[in-house]
């Protein structure tokens, strides 16, 4: 619950000012600055054009955080029918099967099916052994439609096989990757130069696309070092121990990994992103009904977005995901 002073600082316009980040004006206006995801979920059309930092006299929306923790209902999904969607699970706030609603990108996916034109029954399959869900349990249609899935970059690496072998839907959802730092360093990032020479660390088996870009290619030219451990835990380990400068996750595994490790205020985010990337749901490009099973998802995502309706999902995860945390 937020403080009555803080509420009444929502639901209002704000015009940026010069050294703004969405830490400081979340910190101002919600007296919390890791509530800048709520700011930047409400401002993804502006935020994309600005790049990784807030541009002084834009303006920004501000809402108000969610206070209603119960998922929307979802009459469509029904155990057996024939659309059928898979998911990992165990990735809050994402798609976990103890969150509420079964987590944010689950609960997306159904309102998107149930404002689909002509919606059909579906059914959701939770199977943590990830490895398997491309091959054989995608690619062999086994199942129709998996989720969520980061899309590589397809241009400078088409033959991994989620670019060689499946569709991708419209974006279910933005996903900021920040860099984390001990709270008593100098480190900074502001821009690609501060980055150069540093030692990075993301664990083993995560995607480096966001390194390698070609703007930066900070990989391929030796302009960093990377280190790549079997976990997050190991990562941050490395950081205590002054044997890297900063962790890079996403926003949310790694703010849970820090309170699950007691590092809440030994380790701090660096208030910019470090890269933008998307979670799509995906589909093999030999299924028959591929293209139908896309655009009848892609379609109910836009009317999701239109009615206002995603923006309602997103903040009410936010506030759990959050609150959860604390």
């Amino acid at each position: 619950m937020l403080p009555q002073a803080a509420r009444a600082l929502c639901d209002v316009t704000y015009r940026v000012q010069p050294g703004d980040t969405l830490a400081k004006v979340a910190e101002t206006h919600y007296d919390d600055a890791e509530q800048w995801t709520l700011i930047y979920y409400a401002n993804q059309s502006v935020l994309a054009g600005q790049g990784q930092t807030l541009i002084a006299g834009s303006d920004l929306y501000l809402p108000c955080p969610a206070e209603n923790p119960v998922p929307d209902a979802t009459p469509l999904r029904q155990s057996g029918a024939e659309l059928t969607l898979l998911t990992a699970g165990g990735d809050m706030p994402f798609a976990d099967q103890d969150w509420p609603g079964g987590g944010m990108i689950t609960e997306l996916v159904n309102a998107a099916l149930e404002l689909s034109p002509s919606p059909v029954p579906y059914e959701i399959v939770w199977d943590p052994d990830l490895s398997q869900h491309l091959e054989p349990l995608l690619g062999q249609k086994r199942y129709d439609v998996g989720f969520p899935w980061i899309k590589p970059d397809c241009g400078l690496t088409p033959e991994v096989t989620l670019c060689k072998e499946f569709h991708f839907s419209e974006a279910l959802m933005d996903l900021p990757v920040m860099l984390f730092r001990r709270a008593d360093s100098d480190f900074r990032y502001g821009e690609d130069a501060d980055i150069l020479g540093k030692r990075l660390c993301r664990p083993m088996g995560r995607f480096t696309h966001d390194l390698d870009r070609a703007d930066r290619r900070w990989m391929a030219d030796g302009k960093i070092s990377l280190t790549q451990p079997g976990s997050p835990e190991e990562c941050f380990a490395l950081l205590m121990a002054g044997a890297v400068d900063a962790v890079s996750l996403d926003v949310f595994e790694g703010a849970a990994k820090i309170v699950a490790m007691g590092l809440r205020g030994q380790v701090v985010p660096v208030d910019q992103p470090l890269s933008r990337e998307a979670l799509y749901a995906v589909i093999s490009k030999t299924h028959w009904r591929g293209t139908t099973h896309l655009y009848r998802l892609n379609a109910g995502l836009a009317k999701l977005r239109e009615s206002g309706r995603y923006g309602e999902i997103v903040q009410r995860h936010l506030a759990l995901f959050w609150e959860a945390l604390k």
